[in-house]
């Protein structure tokens, strides 16, 4: 993978890595802290030794001594560096597991400039879920307040509807988002493509969520991350490129999440996401 040109860690985070892969250096790290670029060597070769040490410290310990953001950074380059070697990603089919070889594509995704640093950010954001509350017109001069989580896909569709084109960018970000973190860490809560919702159950669903099956997921992640794209805000904040990406190559986008879920956390993501309640 590629050296990311920021690696913005805590001193915590800092004092970690440096424990970990040069104990000797120890005496120095106030030095260390303004290198970026021999803290992203570091990260960048020895991710597997980081790993190793996160899997084998005392979890409590590993929480309070490192951000989500530095253990999502190390995470996904332990999962391009496996899917490497391997060569192969897994894909579900109905009860059957498919080897698909396409993880050279999804290691050369990573490696696109600002790849890692945008789904490091992505995945921070979900540990800690925000709620809201906006006020609805129900009818002329009936207004009514509705509370939503922005772990929602349902309400923060209607809640983007609801707003003015100028102010949807986030809201567009954060469905693309959303359905990305769900079918790439939590492939489980997706429903399957047989028991997915018909239209009819979709008109009917006032009063309940829809649930959605892998399909519609992509579908509307790859939709909002287009509308995210060419919002006038993606071009201020410099995020046009990525979205866009993520628009076009959001199938290769849920693979490293999926295996991170599934051989690098395994249960341990329900610590990390503890507020999660995907549909």
């Amino acid at each position: 993978m590629s050296v990311r040109k920021t690696v913005r860690l805590s001193d915590g985070d800092i004092r970690f890595l440096v424990e970990t892969v040069a104990p000797q250096l120890l005496s120095r790290l106030d030095v260390i802290k303004g290198d970026v670029r021999l803290i992203a060597g570091m990260l960048n070769q020895e991710a597997e030794k980081i790993f190793e040490r996160i899997v084998l410290t005392d979890e409590e310990r590993v929480i309070t001594s490192i951000s989500p953001a530095f253990l999502f950074e190390v995470l996904l380059r332990k999962a391009a560096k496996d899917l490497r070697t391997q060569g192969y990603t897994i894909e579900k089919a109905g009860f059957q597991k498919v080897p698909v070889f396409d993880a050279r594509e999804v290691v050369d995704f990573l490696s696109e400039e600002g790849t890692v640093e945008y789904l490091v950010d992505m995945l921070t954001s979900f540990t800690k879920i925000r709620s809201f509350a906006i006020a609805v017109r129900v009818r002329k001069g009936i207004w009514r307040r509705f509370r939503f989580s922005d772990m929602d896909v349902d309400s923060l569709i209607k809640f983007c509807e609801s707003v003015d084109d100028e102010h949807r960018f986030a809201f567009y970000k954060r469905i693309a988002d959303l359905c990305l973190f769900i079918l790439g860490m939590f492939p489980e809560h997706v429903m399957p493509s047989y028991q997915a919702a018909s239209k009819a159950d979709i008109a009917c669903a006032s009063l309940r969520r829809v649930r959605w099956s892998a399909e519609d997921y992509e579908e509307m992640g790859r939709r909002f991350y287009k509308l995210a794209s060419l919002h006038k805000d993606a071009d201020i904040l410099g995020l046009a490129g990525v979205l866009h990406r993520f628009h076009r190559k959001f199938s290769l986008a849920r693979k490293p999440l999926t295996y991170i879920s599934e051989n690098l956390l395994k249960s341990k993501k329900r610590k990390l996401f503890p507020s999660i309640s995907p549909n």
